[in-house]
């Protein structure tokens, strides 16, 4: 049996804000919209230009609180070909971005950027 990776999927405050962080901060483009208003909810596919996987956004309408994230959940992860100057664009643009990092004995290669719910991003230099 073949399996093949479709979406993930999480649930957000402000659609707006969100599409905003994932369209410009990482590049990623709207592909399809689904709302269904008699159940309250908004299904934003988001994805990258070759559109093999999409990021899922679920927003259900006039959230009371924010999502608890869970301590089970890591990250989502996308490459990049300049590391340095995504990262400064991304302080530029006032998100929550970490240091550049490297795993032990290696040389710095990727960074964390927080999208607006809280969701951590991890930015890796692109393999050439």
């Amino acid at each position: 049996m073949k399996t093949k990776m479709l979406h993930t999927c999480i649930r957000v405050m402000d659609l707006e804000k969100s599409l905003k962080f994932y369209k410009d901060a990482l590049g990623l483009i709207e592909t399809r919209r689904k709302d269904i208003p008699e159940d309250k909810f908004t299904l934003v596919f988001l994805s990258d230009e070759e559109g093999a996987y999409e990021l899922e956004l679920t927003y259900n309408y006039n959230p009371q609180k924010p999502y608890e994230i869970g301590n089970g959940f890591s990250h989502i992860a996308v490459s990049v070909d300049d590391l340095e100057a995504s990262r400064e664009r991304h302080k530029e643009m006032g998100y929550k971005v970490t240091d550049l990092m490297g795993l032990r004995g290696e040389r710095p290669r990727f960074y964390f950027v927080t999208d607006p719910d809280g969701y951590d991003v991890e930015v890796i230099r692109a393999e050439k």
